[in-house]
C-alpha cells in the first residue's frame, strides 16, 4: 500500500464499497492523539521473548508478525522445486548422454525429446527466478529475523529489516504507537504479536511504519505485560523489570519446533478432548513445518546493525539520525507521496453520532368486513 502504482490502486478501490472507502479515510487526529500515551497499562510488566540483548542501553526484541509459520515457503521451495530440479538434472544428463555415446550418428528423436526437456527445465527455472524468488527470500536466503532494538540514551527505536523490505529506520521513541494500551481491546489479542505503529504525523514521514514484537500472545493481557516491559525500559531503566532469559542467536531446532505452539496454550488446555486428539493425529505436519523452519534458519544470515546504531548512546558517540523521506530512492520517494493521502487525519475529533429515531410501527388495520 505504501508503494503501490495509481492503477494498482485503482483497480483496487473499484473492488471496494462506498462505505469501505469512506472509512478509510475517517480518521482524526484527536483520536491519534489520545491513543499515543506512555501511561501505566499494566501491573505485570513481563516479555515473553525472544530478547537478543538487554543492558543499561539497550533492548533488542524479535519483530515479526508470522514467524510462527514460517517454513511453508521453505518446503515449496526445497520439496518441490528441489525434487523437480533433481530429478531434472538426471533427466536431462541422462539424455544427453544417449545424444553423446552414438556420435557421429545420432536419434533425431531422442534429440528432440532432449531439446524439449531443457527447455522446459530451463522456463521453469526462469518463472522462479522472475517471480517466485521473492516470495522465497520472505524465509531463505536473506536476514534470519527481523529486529526491533530500543535504545533508553538516546530514546530512539530501530527496525532491522532488509533492503526490499523497507530497510533499517530508525524512530523517536516519543513517536511509538502500541496496540495494546487499552484493555478493552484485549479479545482481539489472541493469537496476535504486540503491535507498534508509527504515524506520518509524529514522523514527518509520507507512509505508515508498522512493527509486530515478539512471540503471538494467548490474551490482550500478555500483549500489555510486553507492551509495559518495554515502556518501563525506556522511561525508567531496567532496574526493577524481571530479568528475561536471553535467546541464542544460532538457529536452534528448539526455536523452530516451539514457533509453532505460539499463541495456543491456554486455547490447548481449555479446548476438548476430541481437539487434543485431533492435535495429535497430525503429528507429522508439524514435524515436517518444524523442519523446514530449523532449515529457513540455517539458510539465512544473522542480521548485523550498522555501526553507529550498535554504538549510540555510548559516551562520545554520535546519536543516529532519524530516518526522513530523503533516505529513500527517488523512485520509491514519489510512489511513496502518491500514497500519503491514505494516513491524512481529519482535525479535532470525531463527531457523535445522531441516535436514531425509534421506528412506530403502524397498528394493523380491523377488518370491518366491508
Amino acid at each position: 500500500m505504501h508503494t503501490e502504482q495509481p492503477a494498482e490502486r485503482r483497480t483496487r478501490e473499484a473492488l471496494q464499497k462506498p462505505a469501505q472507502l469512506r472509512e478509510a479515510k475517517n480518521n482524526y487526529a484527536e483520536e491519534m492523539d489520545s491513543s499515543i500515551h506512555f501511561k501505566t497499562v499494566s501491573t505485570n510488566p513481563a516479555t515473553r521473548g525472544p530478547v537478543y540483548a538487554l543492558n543499561d542501553t539497550t533492548l533488542e526484541l524479535r519483530c515479526s508478525g508470522a514467524e510462527s509459520q514460517r517454513g511453508l515457503f521453505t518446503f515449496a521451495t526445497v520439496g518441490v522445486l528441489g525434487v523437480f530440479a533433481w530429478g531434472w538434472t538426471q533427466i536431462a544428463i541422462e539424455l544427453i548422454m544417449q545424444n553423446i555415446q552414438p556420435l557421429p550418428d545420432f536419434s533425431f528423436f531422442t534429440l528432440l525429446v532432449t531439446a524439449f526437456v531443457l527447455t522446459t527445465g530451463i522456463g521453469v527455472f526462469y518463472l522462479y527466478v522472475r517471480y517466485g524468488f521473492k516470495l522465497t527470500r520472505l524465509e531463505m536466503l536473506t536476514s534470519r529475523h527481523l529486529l526491533i532494538r530500543f535504545n533508553r540514551k538516546t530514546q530512539q527505536v530501530h527496525l532491522h529489516r532488509p533492503s526490499y523490505c523497507g530497510g533499517i529506520v530508525t524512530f523517536a521513541w516519543r513517536s511509538t504507537g502500541s496496540g495494546a494500551t487499552c484493555p478493552k481491546d484485549d479479545p482481539a489479542g489472541t493469537g496476535k504479536c504486540l503491535g507498534l505503529a508509527w504515524h506520518p504525523r509524529y514522523t514527518g514521514l509520507p507512509h505508515m511504519e508498522i512493527a509486530f514484537v515478539g512471540k503471538q500472545g494467548q490474551g490482550g493481557s500478555e500483549l500489555r505485560d510486553e507492551w509495559e516491559f518495554i515502556r518501563r525500559f525506556m522511561e525508567e531503566g531496567p532496574e526493577g523489570l524481571p530479568r528475561p532469559r536471553l535467546s541464542t542467536r544460532f538457529p536452534s531446532p528448539i526455536q523452530a519446533f516451539s514457533a509453532q505452539f505460539e499463541g495456543i496454550g491456554r486455547f490447548f488446555r481449555k479446548s476438548s478432548w476430541l481437539f487434543k486428539v485431533a492435535m495429535l493425529m497430525v503429528w507429522p505436519a508439524f514435524v515436517v513445518l518444524g523442519t523446514c523452519h530449523w532449515v529457513s534458519l540455517m539458510l539465512c544470515w544473522r542480521p548485523r546493525w550498522p555501526k553507529i546504531i550498535r554504538e549510540a548512546g555510548q559516551p562520545g558517540k554520535p546519536i543516529p539520525p532519524l530516518t526522513t523521506l530523503s533516505d529513500y530512492p527517488p523512485e520509491i520517494q514519489k510512489r511513496l507521496l502518491a500514497n500519503a493521502d491514505r494516513w491524512a487525519l481529519k482535525p479535532g475529533k470525531r463527531p457523535e453520532k445522531k441516535p436514531r429515531k425509534p421506528r412506530i410501527k403502524k397498528a394493523p388495520e380491523l377488518d370491518t368486513g366491508r
